[in-house]
């Protein structure tokens, strides 16, 4: 339906001089009295064509060549919306594209040919993925899934750091727990890594070699095995909600493959950074920043700015086409003088799209449930998926907007009722297969061979909403945001469930019957490939 007022727009603008093709936006209006689509570019293009807008939107219609099979009516409202109206008949065309195109319904071919890099969670291995990394792991595979239906090539990357004081204090860590097994009296310090998830590796440390490590140093086998054995829970709990990553970027190797001297000595020659007290300054103030900050301590330790700058140049040298990072919003500080540095190095901005996402807060019995990453009573995203399920994990994570703090409610993700967004989906499609099933007892069959006989308002309110699947993919991805695919599909659903409850499929003349059941054959399809998007199952039995 819009792809045909786009192209007969474009058309249009051809013949009118003020017709700006690219400012051309159709929406769909509140009141179903007042068209399937409508524009406000009357009102757009009247100051530079000098007219009154409503004699521009009738000048618009008089250039459109519209079939008049598949458009009823236009009219002319208020101060100069231009209302489509879509014959009935023409919107049903819809289930034979579905049918047509089946699991790749909602797919473009916008963006084929281009790359992308989304880098997410890039927890460093010190202890299990929490419900904050739990988020930002979920926003980030699904928003890959959204470009690859745009047609992006995506590569998932995770970005750690293995080195440094955090990782000297986890290898400490566990040295101690494992004394602590042979020892009650050995101290443990109250700012050391305190999850009993390291007392479950020290014992393992303890089986394989019983007190043989007794005397080793902390950044030795200790460290070696933490790192390890984090590592590889990480990665089973990413599996655990369908998540895999392509690359995994080690940050000492910008270290042992010169990346970091690069940097610096690029920042030299250009002017940019300065010695003062015994520590490298970067010129942040000629960058657009407020204040200079420091690169290089007084110590010869690398501040953050330094790795994060010469990795998020490897993402430009890797010829991406759009670089993506996920950063909670404790990065919303920090992030701007990562960009203003690549820009100050000659790369070019409009590439990379930085996204902050805000926290979660657990909910149970309305009361709050307190994290607390150092001292380990924290919620870890595997005890979250064991208590409600991979996939309401999934769906809760990005059902609000990113930059929007999410309250996870524990009694609702657990409920098996329509208050569940999740049970309230996955059941709209298991009742659609448990239909779809009937159809064959009662020797019925899927049919378009008379789809115009979908007339009724229940039956035009779900055609339309398929017809929007691919534009909602697809914007959803241009805009970075997946919870527009999981307000689209509960509107679906309910939209589903209107007709189900309006149109009555068995004990209706056979014709009609077909037709509905074509109906919900191209929901069913529609709502598996959204809920495919989104990372979740489509169950076919509940």
């Amino acid at each position: 339906m819009k792809d045909y007022l786009q192209e007969k727009f474009e058309e249009a603008a051809a013949k009118l001089d003020y017709l700006d093709y690219s400012r051309v936006v159709f929406n769909i209006p509140a009141n179903p009295e007042h068209g399937d689509y409508s524009t406000n570019i009357a009102m757009i293009s009247a100051k530079s064509a000098k007219k009154n807008p409503r004699q521009i939107a009738q000048e618009i219609i008089d250039s459109l060549q519209l079939d008049e099979k598949i458009i009823t009516k236009v009219e002319i409202a208020g101060p100069g919306f231009i209302n489509f109206y879509f014959n009935p008949a023409s919107i049903t065309s819809v289930i034979e594209r579905v049918f047509e195109q089946k699991e790749s319904f909602g797919k473009s071919k916008k963006y084929s040919g281009k790359k992308a890099i989304l880098e997410f969670v890039s927890a460093n291995p010190t202890g299990p993925l929490t419900v904050g990394h739990g988020r930002n792991a979920v926003i980030g595979d699904t928003l890959s899934n959204m470009l690859e239906w745009s047609g992006y090539e995506v590569d998932r990357e995770y970005y750690f750091n293995n080195a440094g004081r955090q990782m000297r204090v986890l290898g400490d860590s566990l040295r101690l727990r494992y004394l602590q097994l042979f020892d009650e009296n050995i101290v443990f310090p109250e700012d050391y890594y305190q999850g009993e998830y390291l007392i479950d590796i020290a014992k393992s440390v303890q089986k394989k070699y019983g007190d043989g490590l007794k005397a080793e140093s902390a950044e030795g086998k200790f460290k070696e095995i933490a790192e390890k054995e984090i590592f590889s829970d990480i990665e089973r709990t990413l599996d655990r909600i369908q998540i895999k990553f392509k690359n995994f970027y080690n940050e000492q190797t910008l270290y042992e493959d010169g990346k970091i001297q690069a940097v610096l000595d690029e920042f030299k020659s250009r002017n940019l950074s300065y010695q003062q007290d015994n520590a490298t300054w970067l010129k942040l103030t000629e960058m657009g920043q407020e204040v200079d900050k420091v690169i290089i301590k007084s110590t010869g330790e690398p501040t953050y700015r330094l790795p994060d700058i010469a990795y998020h140049r490897t993402k430009f040298d890797r010829g991406y086409d759009l670089i993506i990072d996920l950063f909670g919003s404790d990065h919303a500080a920090t992030y701007p003088d990562v960009l203003a540095s690549i820009k100050a190095l000659g790369y070019d901005l409009d590439k990379i799209k930085v996204l902050i996402h805000q926290f979660v807060t657990i909910l149970e019995k309305g009361e709050v449930v307190k994290m607390s990453t150092r001292k380990a009573n924290f919620i870890t995203l595997d005890e979250l998926i064991d208590e409600v399920g991979a996939d309401v994990v999934r769906y809760f994570f990005i059902m609000r907007n990113i930059s929007s703090h999410l309250n996870f409610d524990i009694d609702i993700a657990k409920k098996q009722s329509d208050e569940n967004p999740v049970f309230y989906l996955q059941y709209a499609h298991a009742r659609i297969c448990s239909i779809l099933r009937m159809v064959v007892e009662q020797d019925l069959k899927i049919s378009t061979e008379n789809l115009e006989l979908l007339v009724h308002p229940a039956e035009q309110n779900l055609l339309k909403m398929l017809h929007q699947f691919e534009e909602e993919v697809l914007s959803s991805a241009e805009s970075f945001e997946p919870q527009r695919i999981s307000n689209y599909l509960e509107e679906l659903a309910a939209k589903f469930h209107k007709f189900y409850t309006d149109c009555r499929i068995m004990g209706t003349e056979k014709l009609l019957a077909e037709a509905r059941i074509a109906l919900a054959e191209a929901t069913k399809i529609v709502l598996k490939n959204g809920l495919t998007i989104l990372g979740l199952s489509a169950p076919e039995k509940m």
